[in-house]
């Protein structure tokens, strides 16, 4: 199998996980096994920094979103001083705080403690000292506080969001680049502008969540579906945009659940020739 020759062809290191904490019950009914997602997270940090002290190009395959903090987190470690740009393609905003959120989920919550911004003024939940402990520890891995500027934030794809996230775009101005917009004004344009807005920044690091792409053309093996999203053509095209910029210094490609696939393995094969296709122009510019 061909997917069998690529992973062989690549080293590759195993994080540590707590799959585990999933059957145990949590009191932190705000912000869900926020323990364990700390350390996790720590951990993912310290892989991020080390391989990129290594000189190496990290391709994380990662499973709920919040381990995004951890590689965002990573990244500004081994780069304290750099400007760091991030691509986020997802369904979802994930700007949710544990003070905003109506469900407790942490792969909700990555931007926000990477942005640093609890968006107190859509408060809904009162936070106990463990939780809010917890939170800032969340909010100071790798380095502490801001890991980058909302003005170098740009999703493509989000369409499912709530009240107290579009808020929270409104006011940081976070440009969404909708796959209604992307359509309708032409990819090409969208992307030449979107790297125009991450000029300024001396790196870039793509997140891609695989719920970006339209789950009744694609599949449904993920988390939290969405339908009217990308193909993987689209999703092929706005990374190697960006890898063209020779800024990205890595890239994640989260929220595949084979378990919940009803099209066999169509998710997790899609996301494959994903990552296959930017392989290619990775090693062309590296």
């Amino acid at each position: 199998m061909k997917d069998a020759h690529f992973f062989n062809e690549y080293p590759y290191e195993d994080v540590p996980t707590h799959n585990e904490s999933i059957y145990n019950k949590d009191k932190n009914s705000f912000a869900k096994r926020i323990g364990h997602v700390l350390e996790q997270c720590t951990r993912v940090a310290t892989a991020i920094e080390n391989n990129l002290r290594q000189n190496h190009f990290p391709i994380l395959l990662s499973g709920d979103h919040s381990s995004a903090l951890g590689t965002i987190s990573g990244i500004k470690a081994a780069f304290p001083a750099l400007r760091l740009g991030v691509v986020w393609i997802d369904a979802h905003a994930d700007l949710h705080s544990p003070y905003t959120s109506p469900s407790g989920n942490i792969h909700g919550m990555p931007l926000s403690a990477a942005l640093n911004d609890n968006n107190l003024a859509c408060q809904i939940n009162e936070l106990s000292s463990e939780t809010q402990h917890y939170w800032e520890g969340m909010g100071n891995i790798g380095i502490s506080g801001p890991k980058l500027l909302a003005s170098d934030l740009v999703y493509f794809g989000v369409r499912d969001t709530e009240e107290p996230e579009d808020q929270q775009i409104e006011k940081l101005g976070i440009k969404n680049y909708t796959v209604h917009e992307i359509r309708y004004r032409g990819l090409s344009v969208c992307l030449q502008e979107a790297r125009q807005k991450l000029a300024s920044c001396d790196l870039i690091y793509v997140s891609f969540d695989v719920d970006s792409m339209d789950c009744d053309i694609i599949s449904r093996g993920t988390g939290t579906p969405v339908a009217k999203g990308f193909d993987q053509f689209e999703v092929m095209a706005i990374i190697n945009a960006f890898i063209e910029t020779q800024k990205v210094v890595c890239i994640e490609f989260v929220e595949i659940n084979p378990l919940l696939d009803t099209k066999g393995n169509k998710m997790a094969e899609t996301a494959f020739e994903v990552l296959e296709e930017i392989s290619k122009n990775l090693k062309k510019y590296a």
